[in-house]
Protein backbone atom coordinates (compact mmCIF):
# COMPACT_ATOMS: atom_id res chain seq x y z
CA UNK A 1 0.00 0.00 0.00
CA UNK A 2 1.47 3.16 -0.74
CA UNK A 3 1.67 5.91 2.06
CA UNK A 4 0.11 9.04 2.25
CA UNK A 5 2.70 10.95 0.84
CA UNK A 6 3.12 8.72 -2.31
CA UNK A 7 -0.70 9.00 -2.70
CA UNK A 8 -0.42 13.15 -2.15
CA UNK A 9 2.74 13.11 -4.82
CA UNK A 10 0.78 11.01 -7.64
CA UNK A 11 -2.21 13.61 -7.40
CA UNK A 12 0.20 16.34 -7.50
CA UNK A 13 1.82 15.08 -10.90
CA UNK A 14 -1.60 14.17 -12.66
CA UNK A 15 -2.41 17.40 -12.43
CA UNK A 16 0.63 18.30 -14.58
CA UNK A 17 -0.48 16.21 -16.76
CA UNK A 18 -4.20 17.50 -16.57
CA UNK A 19 -3.08 21.19 -17.41
CA UNK A 20 -1.09 19.94 -20.21
CA UNK A 21 -4.22 18.30 -21.49
CA UNK A 22 -6.48 21.49 -20.57
CA UNK A 23 -8.45 19.82 -18.11
CA UNK A 24 -6.56 22.49 -15.48
CA UNK A 25 -5.74 25.69 -15.98
CA UNK A 26 -2.37 26.69 -14.55
CA UNK A 27 -1.61 29.17 -11.88
CA UNK A 28 0.75 31.53 -13.57
CA UNK A 29 1.84 32.01 -17.19
CA UNK A 30 4.79 33.77 -18.21
CA UNK A 31 4.68 34.67 -21.87
CA UNK A 32 6.98 35.64 -24.67
CA UNK A 33 9.56 34.64 -22.06
CA UNK A 34 13.31 35.15 -23.13
CA UNK A 35 14.53 32.46 -20.72
CA UNK A 36 18.46 30.73 -20.67
CA UNK A 37 18.62 26.81 -21.42
CA UNK A 38 20.94 25.68 -19.08
CA UNK A 39 21.25 22.16 -20.92
CA UNK A 40 21.63 23.98 -24.34
CA UNK A 41 23.33 27.38 -23.25
CA UNK A 42 21.12 28.90 -25.19
CA UNK A 43 18.30 32.28 -24.43
CA UNK A 44 15.18 30.74 -25.95
CA UNK A 45 11.47 32.28 -26.07
CA UNK A 46 8.57 30.47 -24.90
CA UNK A 47 5.57 30.20 -22.55
CA UNK A 48 6.18 29.18 -18.98
CA UNK A 49 3.60 27.69 -17.44
CA UNK A 50 3.52 26.79 -13.62
CA UNK A 51 1.05 24.81 -11.55
CA UNK A 52 1.56 25.59 -8.18
CA UNK A 53 4.82 25.14 -7.20
CA UNK A 54 6.36 23.43 -10.17
CA UNK A 55 6.68 24.31 -14.18
CA UNK A 56 4.83 22.41 -16.04
CA UNK A 57 5.72 23.43 -19.42
CA UNK A 58 7.66 25.33 -21.55
CA UNK A 59 7.17 26.07 -25.33
CA UNK A 60 5.41 27.92 -27.55
CA UNK A 61 1.62 27.15 -26.80
CA UNK A 62 -0.75 29.26 -24.37
CA UNK A 63 -3.06 26.87 -22.25
CA UNK A 64 -6.54 25.69 -23.19
CA UNK A 65 -7.92 26.84 -19.99
CA UNK A 66 -6.65 30.17 -18.43
CA UNK A 67 -9.74 31.90 -16.60
CA UNK A 68 -8.01 31.90 -13.29
CA UNK A 69 -4.60 32.11 -14.58
CA UNK A 70 -2.26 35.06 -13.82
CA UNK A 71 -0.51 36.05 -16.99
CA UNK A 72 2.10 37.83 -16.86
CA UNK A 73 3.88 39.18 -20.17
CA UNK A 74 7.51 39.17 -20.02
CA UNK A 75 8.72 40.62 -23.22
CA UNK A 76 12.02 42.96 -22.63
CA UNK A 77 13.15 40.89 -19.80
CA UNK A 78 14.85 37.66 -19.43
CA UNK A 79 14.18 35.21 -17.52
CA UNK A 80 17.04 32.44 -15.39
CA UNK A 81 16.47 29.67 -13.03
CA UNK A 82 16.89 30.79 -8.95
CA UNK A 83 19.96 31.19 -7.35
CA UNK A 84 21.60 28.63 -4.90
CA UNK A 85 23.35 29.01 -2.41
CA UNK A 86 25.35 25.64 -1.86
CA UNK A 87 27.18 26.07 1.25
CA UNK A 88 25.37 28.22 4.12
CA UNK A 89 25.75 28.91 7.56
CA UNK A 90 22.81 30.00 8.73
CA UNK A 91 23.50 30.89 12.13
CA UNK A 92 25.79 33.85 11.95
CA UNK A 93 24.05 36.28 14.21
CA UNK A 94 20.77 35.97 11.47
CA UNK A 95 18.31 33.03 11.95
CA UNK A 96 17.71 30.57 9.11
CA UNK A 97 14.27 31.95 8.08
CA UNK A 98 15.23 35.58 7.95
CA UNK A 99 18.12 34.59 5.61
CA UNK A 100 16.30 32.72 3.85
CA UNK A 101 13.57 35.31 3.25
CA UNK A 102 16.31 38.30 2.97
CA UNK A 103 18.14 36.58 0.12
CA UNK A 104 15.07 35.34 -1.57
CA UNK A 105 14.75 38.94 -2.45
CA UNK A 106 17.79 38.99 -4.65
CA UNK A 107 17.15 35.82 -5.94
CA UNK A 108 18.63 32.99 -4.42
CA UNK A 109 15.64 31.05 -3.89
CA UNK A 110 17.35 27.87 -2.49
CA UNK A 111 19.71 27.20 0.35
CA UNK A 112 21.86 24.28 1.50
CA UNK A 113 22.50 24.63 5.22
CA UNK A 114 24.91 23.94 8.25
CA UNK A 115 23.30 22.21 10.55
CA UNK A 116 25.53 22.14 13.09
CA UNK A 117 23.21 25.33 15.64
CA UNK A 118 20.50 22.49 15.75
CA UNK A 119 22.86 19.84 17.48
CA UNK A 120 23.35 22.48 20.48
CA UNK A 121 20.13 24.06 20.22
CA UNK A 122 17.08 21.57 20.03
CA UNK A 123 17.10 18.01 19.79
CA UNK A 124 16.69 15.83 17.08
CA UNK A 125 12.98 15.58 17.15
CA UNK A 126 12.64 18.76 17.33
CA UNK A 127 15.46 19.75 15.02
CA UNK A 128 13.46 17.40 12.31
CA UNK A 129 10.07 19.06 13.35
CA UNK A 130 12.04 22.41 12.06
CA UNK A 131 13.62 20.95 9.14
CA UNK A 132 9.76 20.15 8.04
CA UNK A 133 8.57 23.26 9.05
CA UNK A 134 11.55 25.00 6.94
CA UNK A 135 10.11 22.71 4.00
CA UNK A 136 6.75 24.65 3.71
CA UNK A 137 8.70 27.70 3.52
CA UNK A 138 8.49 28.83 -0.44
CA UNK A 139 12.64 29.14 -0.58
CA UNK A 140 14.04 25.72 -0.72
CA UNK A 141 15.60 24.95 2.21
CA UNK A 142 18.21 21.33 2.32
CA UNK A 143 20.68 20.78 5.18
CA UNK A 144 24.11 19.04 5.60
CA UNK A 145 24.56 16.21 8.22
CA UNK A 146 27.72 17.23 10.17
CA UNK A 147 30.58 14.65 11.61
CA UNK A 148 32.04 16.80 14.15
CA UNK A 149 31.43 20.01 16.05
CA UNK A 150 34.74 21.90 15.22
CA UNK A 151 35.66 22.51 18.54
CA UNK A 152 36.50 20.23 21.45
CA UNK A 153 33.59 19.65 23.19
CA UNK A 154 33.30 18.10 26.97
CA UNK A 155 30.93 15.28 25.66
CA UNK A 156 31.49 15.28 22.00
CA UNK A 157 29.89 11.86 21.73
CA UNK A 158 27.12 13.06 23.27
CA UNK A 159 25.84 15.12 19.96
CA UNK A 160 27.82 13.32 17.32
CA UNK A 161 27.25 9.26 17.53
CA UNK A 162 26.72 7.24 14.81
CA UNK A 163 23.55 6.81 16.10
CA UNK A 164 22.66 10.51 15.90
CA UNK A 165 24.76 11.13 12.30
CA UNK A 166 22.96 8.29 10.53
CA UNK A 167 19.30 9.67 11.60
CA UNK A 168 20.74 12.89 9.91
CA UNK A 169 22.02 11.55 6.78
CA UNK A 170 18.76 9.85 6.73
CA UNK A 171 16.60 12.97 6.89
CA UNK A 172 15.33 13.53 3.34
CA UNK A 173 16.14 17.22 3.82
CA UNK A 174 19.74 16.37 4.33
CA UNK A 175 21.66 16.13 1.18
CA UNK A 176 25.32 15.78 1.89
CA UNK A 177 27.74 14.86 4.85
CA UNK A 178 30.21 16.88 6.10
CA UNK A 179 31.87 19.79 6.26
CA UNK A 180 34.34 17.61 7.04
CA UNK A 181 36.51 19.76 9.31
CA UNK A 182 37.63 16.96 10.96
CA UNK A 183 39.75 15.60 8.28
CA UNK A 184 43.03 15.41 10.19
CA UNK A 185 41.29 12.19 12.31
CA UNK A 186 40.30 10.24 9.45
CA UNK A 187 43.55 10.79 8.10
CA UNK A 188 44.86 9.66 11.30
CA UNK A 189 42.72 6.10 11.16
CA UNK A 190 39.43 7.63 12.37
CA UNK A 191 37.28 4.47 10.58
CA UNK A 192 34.07 5.63 12.69
CA UNK A 193 34.49 8.76 10.48
CA UNK A 194 35.23 6.88 7.40
CA UNK A 195 31.83 4.32 7.79
CA UNK A 196 29.70 7.59 8.65
CA UNK A 197 31.32 8.91 4.97
CA UNK A 198 30.40 5.53 3.28
CA UNK A 199 27.33 5.92 4.61
CA UNK A 200 26.20 9.15 2.80
CA UNK A 201 27.76 8.00 -0.12
CA UNK A 202 25.76 5.12 -0.42
CA UNK A 203 22.86 7.43 0.10
CA UNK A 204 23.78 9.44 -2.80
CA UNK A 205 24.69 12.21 -1.06
CA UNK A 206 28.50 14.08 -1.36
CA UNK A 207 30.80 14.43 1.03
CA UNK A 208 31.78 17.93 1.80
CA UNK A 209 35.52 18.83 2.48
CA UNK A 210 37.54 21.41 4.44
CA UNK A 211 40.79 21.36 3.02
CA UNK A 212 42.73 24.69 3.85
CA UNK A 213 46.45 24.62 2.46
CA UNK A 214 46.13 21.11 1.50
CA UNK A 215 48.92 19.69 -0.47
CA UNK A 216 48.20 17.80 -3.53
CA UNK A 217 48.99 14.40 -1.25
CA UNK A 218 46.52 15.14 1.39
CA UNK A 219 44.05 15.88 -1.51
CA UNK A 220 44.63 12.68 -3.63
CA UNK A 221 44.20 10.83 0.16
CA UNK A 222 41.11 12.94 0.99
CA UNK A 223 39.73 11.59 -2.41
CA UNK A 224 40.57 7.87 -2.10
CA UNK A 225 38.87 8.36 0.95
CA UNK A 226 35.61 9.37 -0.17
CA UNK A 227 35.40 13.73 -0.29
CA UNK A 228 33.16 14.56 -3.17
CA UNK A 229 34.20 18.70 -3.03
CA UNK A 230 35.88 21.05 -1.95
CA UNK A 231 35.69 25.10 -1.35
CA UNK A 232 38.83 25.93 0.54
CA UNK A 233 40.73 26.97 -2.37
CA UNK A 234 42.76 30.49 -1.87
CA UNK A 235 44.11 30.73 -5.55
CA UNK A 236 43.36 29.90 -8.62
CA UNK A 237 45.98 27.28 -8.94
CA UNK A 238 44.61 25.56 -5.65
CA UNK A 239 40.89 25.60 -7.39
CA UNK A 240 42.75 24.10 -10.74
CA UNK A 241 43.78 21.75 -8.64
CA UNK A 242 41.17 20.28 -7.02
CA UNK A 243 39.37 20.40 -10.45
CA UNK A 244 42.18 17.82 -11.95
CA UNK A 245 41.68 15.81 -9.24
CA UNK A 246 37.81 15.32 -9.33
CA UNK A 247 36.64 17.46 -6.77
CA UNK A 248 33.27 19.68 -7.16
CA UNK A 249 34.88 23.21 -6.40
CA UNK A 250 33.13 25.92 -4.62
CA UNK A 251 34.83 29.09 -5.22
CA UNK A 252 34.65 31.29 -2.34
CA UNK A 253 33.23 34.98 -1.60
CA UNK A 254 32.82 35.95 2.10
CA UNK A 255 33.12 38.57 4.30
CA UNK A 256 36.43 36.81 5.94
CA UNK A 257 37.39 35.38 2.55
CA UNK A 258 36.60 37.50 -0.37
CA UNK A 259 38.74 35.43 -3.14
CA UNK A 260 36.51 35.31 -5.73
CA UNK A 261 37.67 38.21 -7.94
CA UNK A 262 41.14 36.49 -6.94
CA UNK A 263 40.07 32.98 -8.07
CA UNK A 264 38.90 33.84 -11.60
CA UNK A 265 41.02 36.40 -12.49
CA UNK A 266 43.63 33.48 -12.14
CA UNK A 267 41.97 30.77 -13.69
CA UNK A 268 41.09 32.52 -16.67
CA UNK A 269 44.39 33.57 -17.17
CA UNK A 270 45.08 30.08 -17.32
CA UNK A 271 42.61 29.17 -19.82
CA UNK A 272 40.48 27.58 -18.22
CA UNK A 273 37.42 27.23 -19.85
CA UNK A 274 34.87 24.49 -18.47
CA UNK A 275 33.10 26.11 -15.65
CA UNK A 276 30.73 22.89 -15.18
CA UNK A 277 32.16 21.06 -11.77
CA UNK A 278 32.48 24.64 -10.31
CA UNK A 279 30.18 26.67 -7.99
CA UNK A 280 30.19 29.80 -5.79
CA UNK A 281 29.70 30.25 -2.44
CA UNK A 282 29.34 33.20 -0.04
CA UNK A 283 30.59 30.24 2.89
CA UNK A 284 28.11 31.96 5.82
CA UNK A 285 28.83 35.79 5.41
CA UNK A 286 28.37 37.93 8.42
CA UNK A 287 24.84 40.08 7.82
CA UNK A 288 26.12 42.79 6.66
CA UNK A 289 27.99 41.05 4.04
CA UNK A 290 24.04 40.42 2.80
CA UNK A 291 23.42 43.83 2.66
CA UNK A 292 22.42 43.97 -1.58
CA UNK A 293 22.02 39.91 -1.47
CA UNK A 294 24.19 36.82 -1.64
CA UNK A 295 24.15 34.99 -4.99
CA UNK A 296 23.45 37.49 -7.28
CA UNK A 297 27.02 39.31 -6.10
CA UNK A 298 28.92 36.41 -6.63
CA UNK A 299 27.18 36.49 -10.52
CA UNK A 300 28.37 39.72 -10.87
CA UNK A 301 31.60 39.36 -9.96
CA UNK A 302 31.69 36.65 -12.21
CA UNK A 303 30.41 38.42 -15.55
CA UNK A 304 32.46 41.21 -14.66
CA UNK A 305 35.99 38.86 -14.99
CA UNK A 306 34.37 37.62 -18.42
CA UNK A 307 33.33 34.31 -17.26
CA UNK A 308 31.01 33.34 -20.29
CA UNK A 309 27.49 34.57 -19.18
CA UNK A 310 25.86 31.11 -19.79
CA UNK A 311 28.28 29.70 -17.48
CA UNK A 312 28.32 31.69 -14.60
CA UNK A 313 24.65 31.25 -14.39
CA UNK A 314 25.06 27.65 -14.38
CA UNK A 315 27.40 27.94 -11.46
CA UNK A 316 24.85 29.15 -9.05
CA UNK A 317 21.69 27.06 -10.64
CA UNK A 318 22.20 23.58 -12.64
CA UNK A 319 25.74 22.96 -11.00
CA UNK A 320 24.58 22.56 -7.79
CA UNK A 321 21.86 20.82 -8.51
CA UNK A 322 23.48 18.53 -10.87
CA UNK A 323 26.44 17.77 -7.32
CA UNK A 324 23.64 17.18 -5.18
CA UNK A 325 21.15 15.00 -7.77
CA UNK A 326 18.85 17.40 -7.27
CA UNK A 327 18.53 18.28 -11.24
CA UNK A 328 15.26 16.77 -11.37
CA UNK A 329 13.83 19.35 -9.01
CA UNK A 330 16.39 22.44 -8.88
CA UNK A 331 18.54 24.59 -11.56
CA UNK A 332 16.89 25.21 -14.88
CA UNK A 333 14.05 26.05 -16.05
CA UNK A 334 12.31 22.85 -17.48
CA UNK A 335 8.91 20.86 -16.98
CA UNK A 336 8.77 19.37 -13.21
CA UNK A 337 11.15 22.05 -11.37
CA UNK A 338 10.69 23.91 -8.87
CA UNK A 339 8.84 26.91 -10.09
CA UNK A 340 12.42 29.19 -8.50
CA UNK A 341 12.56 31.75 -11.39
CA UNK A 342 14.55 35.09 -11.33
CA UNK A 343 13.17 37.88 -14.00
CA UNK A 344 15.93 40.14 -14.99
CA UNK A 345 16.01 43.54 -16.62
CA UNK A 346 19.31 42.32 -18.90
CA UNK A 347 20.79 39.21 -20.11
CA UNK A 348 24.28 40.10 -17.93
CA UNK A 349 22.32 41.95 -14.86
CA UNK A 350 22.28 38.92 -12.28
CA UNK A 351 20.04 41.13 -9.77
CA UNK A 352 16.43 40.08 -10.34
CA UNK A 353 13.51 42.86 -10.44
CA UNK A 354 11.06 39.62 -10.06
CA UNK A 355 11.59 36.85 -8.60
CA UNK A 356 9.36 33.38 -8.20
CA UNK A 357 9.87 30.89 -5.26
CA UNK A 358 7.91 27.63 -5.84
CA UNK A 359 5.36 29.14 -7.52
CA UNK A 360 5.20 32.14 -5.49
CA UNK A 361 5.50 36.06 -6.17
CA UNK A 362 8.59 37.15 -3.67
CA UNK A 363 9.49 40.52 -5.48
CA UNK A 364 7.98 42.27 -7.95
CA UNK A 365 8.61 45.43 -10.15
CA UNK A 366 8.19 48.08 -8.05
CA UNK A 367 6.20 46.14 -5.19
CA UNK A 368 9.16 45.21 -3.09
CA UNK A 369 9.20 42.12 -0.96
CA UNK A 370 6.82 40.12 0.19
CA UNK A 371 7.99 37.67 2.43
CA UNK A 372 6.33 37.52 6.25
CA UNK A 373 8.21 35.09 8.86
CA UNK A 374 6.58 31.68 9.52
CA UNK A 375 8.56 29.93 11.98
CA UNK A 376 7.01 29.98 15.74
CA UNK A 377 10.53 29.94 17.40
CA UNK A 378 8.36 29.49 21.12
CA UNK A 379 6.97 26.58 19.53
CA UNK A 380 10.15 24.86 19.69
CA UNK A 381 11.87 26.37 22.78
CA UNK A 382 13.82 28.22 20.89
CA UNK A 383 14.12 32.01 22.90
CA UNK A 384 15.61 33.89 25.60
CA UNK A 385 18.64 32.54 27.44
CA UNK A 386 17.12 31.59 30.88
CA UNK A 387 20.85 32.26 32.98
CA UNK A 388 20.32 31.14 36.63
CA UNK A 389 23.71 31.94 37.90
CA UNK A 390 26.01 34.88 38.15
CA UNK A 391 29.40 36.18 37.06
CA UNK A 392 31.51 36.74 40.24
CA UNK A 393 34.48 38.30 40.74
CA UNK A 394 36.35 35.33 41.71
CA UNK A 395 34.88 33.95 37.96
CA UNK A 396 37.84 36.82 36.50
CA UNK A 397 41.00 35.48 37.52
CA UNK A 398 43.66 34.96 35.44
CA UNK A 399 46.83 33.36 36.13
CA UNK A 400 47.79 30.72 33.37
CA UNK A 401 51.34 31.83 31.37
CA UNK A 402 50.34 31.28 27.71
CA UNK A 403 47.41 33.45 25.98
CA UNK A 404 45.98 34.15 22.89
CA UNK A 405 47.56 36.39 19.99
CA UNK A 406 45.07 37.57 16.80
CA UNK A 407 47.19 37.01 13.57
CA UNK A 408 43.90 37.85 11.58
CA UNK A 409 40.45 37.88 12.08
CA UNK A 410 40.01 33.95 12.86
CA UNK A 411 43.94 32.95 12.80
CA UNK A 412 45.54 32.95 16.59
CA UNK A 413 49.08 31.96 17.84
CA UNK A 414 49.95 31.44 21.29
CA UNK A 415 52.29 33.94 23.40
CA UNK A 416 53.71 34.18 26.68
CA UNK A 417 52.20 36.60 29.09
CA UNK A 418 54.04 39.11 30.73
CA UNK A 419 51.81 41.53 31.53
CA UNK A 420 50.20 41.42 35.34
CA UNK A 421 46.83 39.75 35.11
CA UNK A 422 46.06 39.75 38.33
CA UNK A 423 44.97 43.66 38.16
CA UNK A 424 41.55 44.51 38.20
CA UNK A 425 42.19 46.55 35.13
CA UNK A 426 45.01 46.20 32.48
CA UNK A 427 46.60 49.32 31.67
CA UNK A 428 45.91 50.78 27.69
CA UNK A 429 49.81 50.74 27.27
CA UNK A 430 49.24 46.72 27.15
CA UNK A 431 47.81 44.56 24.15
CA UNK A 432 46.47 42.14 26.57
CA UNK A 433 43.02 41.45 27.37
CA UNK A 434 40.80 39.60 29.52
CA UNK A 435 39.67 36.29 27.84
CA UNK A 436 37.00 34.33 29.82
CA UNK A 437 34.92 30.99 28.31
CA UNK A 438 32.11 30.30 30.96
CA UNK A 439 29.35 27.47 30.39
CA UNK A 440 26.50 28.75 29.56
CA UNK A 441 25.11 27.31 32.72
CA UNK A 442 27.68 28.58 34.73
CA UNK A 443 29.58 24.75 35.51
CA UNK A 444 33.29 25.57 34.14
CA UNK A 445 35.28 28.13 32.96
CA UNK A 446 38.71 28.95 31.24
CA UNK A 447 40.66 31.70 31.83
CA UNK A 448 43.42 33.11 29.49
CA UNK A 449 44.23 36.50 27.91
CA UNK A 450 43.99 37.57 24.10
CA UNK A 451 46.02 40.05 22.26
CA UNK A 452 44.86 41.70 19.05
CA UNK A 453 41.49 42.39 19.82
CA UNK A 454 41.11 45.24 21.31
CA UNK A 455 43.49 47.75 23.17
CA UNK A 456 41.18 50.12 24.91
CA UNK A 457 37.58 48.57 25.56
CA UNK A 458 36.54 47.66 29.31
CA UNK A 459 34.07 44.42 28.27
CA UNK A 460 32.41 42.50 26.00
CA UNK A 461 30.18 39.62 26.46
CA UNK A 462 29.03 37.37 23.96
CA UNK A 463 26.59 34.38 23.92
CA UNK A 464 27.09 34.20 20.46
CA UNK A 465 29.61 31.61 20.16
CA UNK A 466 30.88 28.05 18.27
CA UNK A 467 28.77 26.28 20.94
CA UNK A 468 26.53 28.99 22.51
CA UNK A 469 28.51 29.34 25.88
CA UNK A 470 29.41 32.68 27.27
CA UNK A 471 32.76 34.92 25.69
CA UNK A 472 34.19 37.73 27.57
CA UNK A 473 36.61 39.71 26.45
CA UNK A 474 37.94 42.96 28.27
CA UNK A 475 40.29 45.20 29.96
CA UNK A 476 38.32 45.49 32.80
CA UNK A 477 36.69 43.29 35.33
CA UNK A 478 34.10 46.24 36.49
CA UNK A 479 33.12 46.29 32.72
CA UNK A 480 32.64 43.07 31.76
CA UNK A 481 30.72 42.47 34.51
CA UNK A 482 28.09 45.48 33.63
CA UNK A 483 28.30 43.70 30.26
CA UNK A 484 26.99 40.60 31.84
CA UNK A 485 24.46 41.90 33.62
CA UNK A 486 22.85 43.44 30.63
CA UNK A 487 23.07 40.44 28.40
CA UNK A 488 21.52 37.69 31.26
CA UNK A 489 18.51 41.04 31.02
CA UNK A 490 18.44 40.58 27.68
CA UNK A 491 18.07 36.79 27.30
CA UNK A 492 21.38 36.68 25.55
CA UNK A 493 23.08 38.61 22.29
CA UNK A 494 26.16 40.81 22.53
CA UNK A 495 27.28 43.79 24.78
CA UNK A 496 29.84 45.92 25.14
CA UNK A 497 31.19 48.17 27.87
CA UNK A 498 33.19 51.03 28.76
CA UNK A 499 34.26 52.79 31.89
CA UNK A 500 30.63 51.90 33.45
CA UNK A 501 28.91 52.35 30.98
CA UNK A 502 26.88 50.21 27.90
CA UNK A 503 28.01 51.34 24.68
CA UNK A 504 26.38 49.06 22.65
CA UNK A 505 23.66 45.93 22.89
CA UNK A 506 22.36 43.12 20.33
CA UNK A 507 19.99 41.21 21.42
CA UNK A 508 19.89 37.33 20.57
CA UNK A 509 17.08 35.87 21.98
CA UNK A 510 16.50 32.97 19.76
CA UNK A 511 18.80 30.15 21.79
CA UNK A 512 21.46 33.24 22.42
CA UNK A 513 22.89 32.66 18.80
CA UNK A 514 20.60 34.31 16.46
CA UNK A 515 18.06 37.97 15.82
CA UNK A 516 14.52 37.28 16.22
CA UNK A 517 14.02 40.43 13.71
CA UNK A 518 14.43 41.75 10.15
CA UNK A 519 17.60 41.12 8.29
CA UNK A 520 18.21 45.11 7.50
CA UNK A 521 18.00 45.74 11.12
CA UNK A 522 20.73 42.94 12.23
CA UNK A 523 22.94 44.76 8.81
CA UNK A 524 22.89 47.80 10.32
CA UNK A 525 23.29 46.76 14.40
CA UNK A 526 26.38 44.62 12.75
CA UNK A 527 27.71 48.00 11.05
CA UNK A 528 27.62 49.22 14.89
CA UNK A 529 29.37 47.40 16.33
CA UNK A 530 32.19 46.82 14.19
CA UNK A 531 32.66 51.01 13.74
CA UNK A 532 32.65 50.47 17.93
CA UNK A 533 35.18 47.71 18.06
CA UNK A 534 37.39 49.86 15.28
CA UNK A 535 37.43 52.77 17.67
CA UNK A 536 38.36 50.28 20.51
CA UNK A 537 41.53 49.03 18.62
CA UNK A 538 40.11 46.18 16.81
CA UNK A 539 42.39 45.57 13.56
CA UNK A 540 40.81 43.26 11.59
CA UNK A 541 37.96 43.41 9.23
CA UNK A 542 35.53 40.64 11.14
CA UNK A 543 34.78 40.65 14.78
CA UNK A 544 31.59 38.62 14.43
CA UNK A 545 34.27 35.84 12.93
CA UNK A 546 36.75 36.41 15.08
CA UNK A 547 34.77 35.99 18.53
CA UNK A 548 32.65 32.80 16.84
CA UNK A 549 36.38 31.22 15.66
CA UNK A 550 38.07 31.71 19.28
CA UNK A 551 36.70 28.37 20.12
CA UNK A 552 36.86 26.34 16.53
CA UNK A 553 39.76 23.65 16.09
CA UNK A 554 39.66 23.28 12.71
CA UNK A 555 41.67 26.47 12.30
CA UNK A 556 45.61 27.07 13.93
CA UNK A 557 47.35 27.29 16.26
CA UNK A 558 45.67 27.28 19.93
CA UNK A 559 42.01 27.67 20.96
CA UNK A 560 39.93 28.42 23.99
CA UNK A 561 36.97 25.59 24.30
CA UNK A 562 34.75 23.73 26.82
CA UNK A 563 38.12 21.47 27.64
CA UNK A 564 40.46 24.21 28.29
CA UNK A 565 43.48 26.06 26.24
CA UNK A 566 43.90 23.54 23.13
CA UNK A 567 47.23 23.21 21.05
CA UNK A 568 45.36 22.14 17.78
CA UNK A 569 48.04 20.52 16.20
CA UNK A 570 48.94 18.55 18.57
CA UNK A 571 45.55 17.93 20.00
CA UNK A 572 46.69 18.81 23.81
CA UNK A 573 45.09 20.26 26.55
CA UNK A 574 47.47 22.82 27.52
CA UNK A 575 45.08 23.98 30.47
CA UNK A 576 42.26 22.61 31.10
CA UNK A 577 38.71 24.00 32.13
CA UNK A 578 38.25 24.80 36.11
CA UNK A 579 34.61 23.64 37.94
CA UNK A 580 33.47 26.76 39.40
Amino acid sequence: MLENGYYWRNRELRKHVAVIDGKVAPTIVLKNSTYLNIFTKQWLTANIWISDDRIVYVGDKMPEKQLTTEIIDCKNYYLVPGYIEPHAHPFQLYNPEELANHAAAFGTTTLINDNLMWHFLANKKKAFSLLAEFNKLPVSMYWWARFDSQTALQDEEAFFNSEEVLDWLSHHSVIQGGELTAWPSLLAGDDRLLYWMQEAKSKGKPVEGHLPGASERTLTKMKLLGVSADHEAMTGAEAIERLQLGFQVGLRHSSIRPDLPKLLDEMLAANITSFENVTMTTDGATPAFYERGMMNICLEIAIEKGVPLEEAYRMVTYNVANHYNLAEELGSIAPGRIAHINILQQKDDPHPVSVLAKGQWIKRKNNGKTLTTHIDWENYQIGPLNLDWDLQMSDLQFSVPIGLDMVNDVIIKPYAIETDVTLDVIPEQFADAFLLLIDRDGNWRVNTTLRGFTNRLGGLVSSYSTTGDIVCIGKNKYDIQLAWKRLKELGGGIVLAHQGEILFELPLTLGGIMFDGKMEQLIEKEKQLKATLKEFGYRFDDPVYSVLFLSATHLPYIRITQQGIIDVKKREVLFPAIMR
